[in-house]
């Protein structure tokens, strides 16, 4: 039975290390291939950190709405245990997702998600879909043909992971992009084989007739002289 956690997060900038906080999870279940609706929703109290203005722009979530959210430390152990030993799933998840919130669960002593349950769409997308100018989570949604319109006036993070999952269930039935070096191959296969260029291309001959071989016989004596 294979479990699968497509999550999400918001937070009041991109800098953990310089003290902005994780202030929304969201997650969805995909069992088995499906979307179970068994979903994972918290906001979270950044704990003093000021949201500012560009990043509020992009969530709507703001500082007064938070003050009476619980805290991390209630919220992660809740979400560790949601999680338990499945693959864990976010968009472009290695740079961002992982990393922030597990400095969030290292902070409260808590264990972290490890790599071996790491998985990111963004790397998956790169080797499966071809031609698209971006990987963001909309422009694969748009080449998957999958709505937008629930996060047409904000981001948020349980939005953001229902979208990621049928992103993701889309991914695992897209084939893997076969290497440059096999694209080549193929092509230099392809080419070899063509009946005018291979190895295989019949000897032709085009023998002329005594009249013209009399007129090429003149014109290279007159070009001697």
């Amino acid at each position: 039975m294979a479990r699968v956690i497509c999550f999400d997060i918001e937070t009041t900038g991109f800098e953990y290390l310089r003290g902005d906080r994780c202030i929304e999870i969201g997650a969805v279940e995909v069992l088995d291939g499906k979307i179970t609706g068994n979903n994972f929703h918290e906001y979270i109290n950044p704990e003093g950190k000021i949201i500012p203005q560009e990043t509020y722009m992009v969530h709507k979530i703001s500082n007064a709405f938070l003050d009476d959210k619980p805290k991390m430390a209630v919220i992660a152990p809740k979400f560790l245990e949601y999680i338990g030993d499945s693959t864990v799933v976010a968009h472009n998840g290695f740079e961002f997702d992982f990393p922030f919130l597990n400095h969030e669960l290292e902070m409260l002593g808590l264990p972290q998600i490890p790599k071996s349950q790491q998985q990111d769409t963004l790397v998956i997308a790169r080797n499966r879909v071809f031609n698209l100018k971006t990987y963001t989570l909309d422009a694969l949604a748009k080449f998957y043909g999958i709505s937008l319109a629930t996060r047409a006036d904000a981001h948020g993070a349980l939005i953001d992971s229902e979208i990621l999952a049928k992103v993701y269930l889309e991914l695992e039935n897209t084939e893997p992009a076969p290497e440059i070096s096999d694209i080549i191959a193929k092509q230099h296969d392809a080419f070899l084989a063509h009946p005018k260029i291979g190895a295989n291309f019949p000897y032709r001959q085009f023998p002329i007739s005594a009249e013209e071989e009399k007129i090429h016989q003149e014109f290279m004596d007159k070009m001697n002289e």
